[in-house]
């Protein structure tokens, strides 16, 4: 059967379905009793050359041979390789499949592994996932406008023709971003090689990726004497009470932000922080927390989504316990990618096998106008 002629003739009816169509649509009147039965003709040879064609190609998919299983992907090579060194089975090297990059008693995870753990990293660490991320090695320098002083700035103003503009300027300054190294050592038990349910793959994933994540959100947020933490923004309101909040404070807090900045702006808070904040109505006696039925979130004050997270400060003298603004305002340099290995012989000794993750990051706040941070009174 001639597949091409008949695609040729049904797209020749096609045609004259068409323009008999057009036709009437042209003249504005209905289709004569011959253009109908015409079009009706070439409508039926269409379905039936339609009908023809579907089972010329079932006719030759029936006479084809199974197909052979397709090799595997090359993440799905990697991780299988890397199940097998990590529970000590022999791996069998397929079409295409190479052996792991041995170091020192170790296996290093392939990058298609320690990129689900990077991106498990971010899906558990929102404030990560939203700031400005920079990977340069040595000190990256980000540069901040600002003032030249108390007074200079850049000004527009109303002129008058013929009269000198008063020239004014702003200065550029910069925040160094270097690099702190941080690790995390998690030990597997080598029981875990006789269990067949155990998917040693995920496990590595999901523990290093708590263990990370954990670690950079308290960096993130709070900052140490190395890495400095969104709250360390020069943006602040100072609550009336050293353990309490009202919703003027944060209806205050939530305007520092200019209007600019208020789209990708969010909360983030201590989970007794949110018990509080939970609590606070309006002047109609309507609770400011509302829920988020249509977003992510299962919350939102103020018409913004809200974070919860232990690594917040609660409510105390001093504190800074709530958190307002734009992550981006908080800019991190990665300067050396999070890289993992497998410790086979190190911990032989305790029956167990070792994971490490080591990386490399600074970070600190290079746009405070993004974000704004409530302060408890001092006692």
């Amino acid at each position: 059967m001639n597949l091409k002629a008949l695609n040729e003739r049904r797209a020749e009816l096609v045609n004259q379905m068409n323009a008999l169509v057009t036709g009437a649509d042209c003249e504005t009147r209905a289709m004569t009793e011959e253009e109908a039965a015409a079009f009706d003709a070439a409508e039926a040879e269409v379905k039936a050359i339609d009908e023809t064609i579907a089972r010329e190609q079932r006719a030759r998919a029936a006479s084809i041979p199974a197909e052979v299983p397709a090799a595997p992907r090359a993440e799905e090579a990697e991780e299988r390789a890397f199940a097998d060194y990590v529970l000590g089975r022999v791996h069998e090297l397929r079409a295409g499949e190479q052996n792991l990059d041995m170091a020192n008693n170790g296996a290093i995870i392939p990058v298609s592994i320690a990129g689900r753990i990077i991106k498990a990293v971010k899906d558990r660490c929102p404030i990560l996932a939203g700031c400005t991320m920079y990977s340069v090695k040595g000190t990256l320098k980000v540069p901040v406008w600002g003032k030249a002083n108390t007074t200079h700035d850049i000004a527009v103003g109303y002129q008058t023709e013929f009269t000198e503009i008063t020239a004014d300027a702003g200065a550029f300054t910069s925040v160094d971003l270097g690099g702190y190294l941080a690790g995390a050592l998690t030990l597997i038990g080598r029981s875990v090689e006789n269990s067949a349910t155990f998917n040693v793959v995920d496990f590595i994933v999901n523990q290093i990726a708590e263990e990370v994540a954990g670690f950079l959100e308290k960096e993130l947020i709070t900052g140490s004497t190395k890495a400095q933490g969104a709250l360390m923004t020069s943006t602040t309101v100072t609550a009336a009470a050293a353990a309490a909040i009202t919703a003027d404070e944060l209806i205050t807090l939530q305007s520092k932000l200019p209007q600019a900045h208020q789209a990708a702006a969010c909360w983030t808070m201590h989970p007794e922080t949110f018990l509080m904040v939970k609590k606070l109505k309006d002047s109609n006696n309507r609770y400011l927390l509302q829920d988020d039925m249509a977003g992510e979130f299962p919350y939102r004050l103020l018409g913004k989504p809200v974070y919860l997270s232990d690594n917040m400060p609660v409510p105390a003298a001093g504190a800074k316990s709530v958190l307002y603004g734009d992550y981006t305002g908080l800019s991190v340099n990665m300067r050396e990618n999070l890289q993992v290995q497998v410790l086979r012989e190190k911990y032989a000794t305790q029956h167990a096998i070792g994971v490490v993750a080591w990386f490399e990051f600074d970070a600190k706040v290079t746009d405070h106008q993004k974000l704004a941070v409530l302060v408890q009174k001092s006692a």
